[in-house]
């Protein structure tokens, strides 16, 4: 499993604050908003936005919240004028980062990436320095103890999926980017648990870190999702399992 996975799936199973769950809202409602704006306010035509209300909905957002944003995306009230911006970069040991943002000001959001990266040992590059080190994916993550891997492959591999694989308790399914959404209605259908889905940027190699680059590249990362403008961080660092368990006791 890259690391980064592994390292968002042990944080994602620890207790949120209230601080952290403002913050996931914010990023939340960013995302519908662009989301309606781009393919308008219809979830059942528009499969980024369907995606954003569940996510929306797995963090309990309200409902109220969640239909006010649409509004705002749709131009039926005001709102920010968010757009889409990749950053890439490099972190400590070399390890490649692609930070995906929704910002209303690219001029405020660079610097302080910038500052971000060089304060954990890493430098801010500019477009195409690390992209080619990945490759665009639909994931589709299922819970491992509802059902068999031949039951998920079976109905996952007949719709257009890649490949499926056991990691850290789930099946992970890999599909094109265009087959995300037939591979995760096939998944349903079949009677199968969907935990999550959604498109992610899959590292080619991964660049192993062991001790104090370790920690770096993992407050980076912290630090980076911790940024308001900030929606997904990608990363292709690698880190042995019993270090990662002990770095995310200390944090």
């Amino acid at each position: 499993m890259a690391g980064h996975s592994k390292w968002a799936n042990i944080k994602h199973r620890k207790a949120r604050q209230d601080a952290a769950r403002g913050r996931l809202w914010s990023k939340i409602a960013r995302a519908i908003i662009v989301a309606a704006k781009q393919g308008g306010p219809d979830p059942a035509a528009n499969v980024q936005l369907r995606y954003a209300i569940e996510d929306a909905k797995a963090a309990n957002m309200p409902k109220d919240t969640i239909e006010r944003n649409i509004k705002k995306g749709a131009g039926e009230t005001g709102g920010d004028n968010y757009e889409h911006i990749r950053y890439e970069g490099y972190g400590a040991g070399g390890v490649a980062f692609i930070v995906d943002c929704l910002t209303d000001n690219r001029n405020r959001t660079a610097p302080e990436l910038r500052t971000i990266f060089g304060k954990h040992g890493g430098s801010l590059g500019v477009t195409g320095s690390v992209a080619y080190l990945f490759e665009p994916k639909g994931v589709v993550r299922i819970a491992a103890e509802s059902c068999t891997e031949e039951q998920v492959m079976e109905a996952a591999i007949d719709a257009g999926a890649e490949d499926v694989r056991e990691e850290d308790g789930s099946w992970i399914v890999h599909t094109p980017p265009d087959a995300l959404f037939q591979v995760r209605q096939a998944l349903e259908n079949a009677g199968l648990r969907v935990e999550s889905a959604g498109l992610d940027m899959i590292p080619l190699n991964t660049v192993a870190v062991r001790g104090a680059e370790a920690r770096k590249v993992l407050n980076l990362v912290e630090a980076l999702e911790e940024h308001d403008d900030v929606q997904k961080v990608h990363a292709n660092f690698e880190i042995p399992d019993d270090e990662m368990a002990q770095l995310a006791a200390e944090s």
